[in-house]
């Protein structure tokens, strides 16, 4: 049920005689930070920044508390995040009804929480999801950890990650920057050490492996397509490894980037993703043929993340 097993290896293309890509040729004007001015974002784009305020709905939020690696669940109706005490903590879109799910026991860095929700399988005996896994610095060591998403000062538990038959272990440790995407639980991730992305089927398997070269990387919402950066001539480029058809594809969809391009985020129906640069939050959308060409939406820097 996952795509690492629709997938066999994974070619890479060059975006054929693309006009130049300069990320500042499209604009839309910036508000400052308040909480009455608006900005012209997407429906359902967010962006935090590490401080205590969130753009939602093209609004400054004041969530009361240190925001870090905000993710909302598929729903919309409750945001993730790391506080600024290196807690797990769980609350309402405007930031209040916070729920400490887990308390950083010191010494840990935790980040980049992601919402694993799924629903019963009853045929295969399989209950119901509703998790938050994350990256866990402990130790020197970076390894993923679970919890579930409705505890209330809950006690996480390092995730298992076993290889495919045949294709030999998978790194324990380095692992950080989990995105989960698809109805089975499916999660991506990347490997610092190797700087390879891979996937973690977490539905009857409970294994995986190595998809590509590159980093964080997000799994669309349908589990066919993983969205990654990967360096080119000296700058972050953004790659889409497609697992849908007969032959996996791995293709740069911004070519000839003039900045670098990191962090980016699939929208709900899988059309639109949201990415960062140091000029600003820009998002590309499908066409016909691919991907269109970049479109800048705020000149507000953070972290994207899309409210279903």
């Amino acid at each position: 049920m996952s795509a690492r097993h629709r997938r066999s290896t994974a070619a890479v293309t060059t975006a054929a005689a693309a006009a130049l890509l300069t990320l500042c040729c499209t604009a839309a004007t910036a508000t400052a930070a308040s909480s009455t001015q608006r900005v012209t974002v997407p429906r359902g784009l967010t962006i935090s920044d590490g401080t205590r305020h969130v753009w939602v709905g093209g609004r400054s939020i004041d969530f009361g508390t240190t925001v870090r690696d905000l993710a909302w669940n598929p729903s919309g109706s409750r945001a993730a995040f790391v506080d600024g005490h290196g807690n797990l903590v769980v609350s309402d879109p405007d930031g209040s009804h916070r729920v400490t799910v887990a308390v950083n026991p010191g010494g840990q860095t935790w980040s980049h929480p992601t919402w694993q929700v799924t629903a019963a399988d009853r045929a295969n005996q399989i209950p119901a999801k509703n998790n938050l896994i994350f990256s866990a610095r402990v130790h020197g060591h970076t390894v993923l950890e679970s919890v579930k998403a409705t505890a209330s000062h809950g006690r996480p538990a390092k995730i298992s990650l076993n290889g495919d038959p045949g294709d030999g272990a998978v790194p324990q440790t380095d692992n950080t920057w989990p995105n989960v995407g698809g109805g089975y639980g499916t999660a991506v991730y990347e490997n610092t050490r190797n700087g390879e992305v891979y996937i973690r089927d977490d539905y009857l398997r409970q294994q995986g492996g190595a998809l590509t070269k590159g980093s964080e990387p997000d799994l669309a919402p349908d589990d066919e397509e993983v969205v990654f950066v990967r360096s080119v001539h000296g700058h972050d480029h953004l790659f889409v490894d497609d697992f849908g058809g007969s032959t996996a594809t791995v293709k740069d969809v911004t070519p000839g980037a003039t900045t670098d391009c990191t962090e980016p985020t699939w929208s709900p129906n899988g059309k639109t993703i949201a990415f960062r640069t140091p000029a600003g939050t820009y998002t590309i959308t499908k066409t016909a043929h691919g991907f269109g060409r970049p479109v800048k939406v705020t000149g507000h820097t953070g972290l994207p993340a899309y409210r279903g």
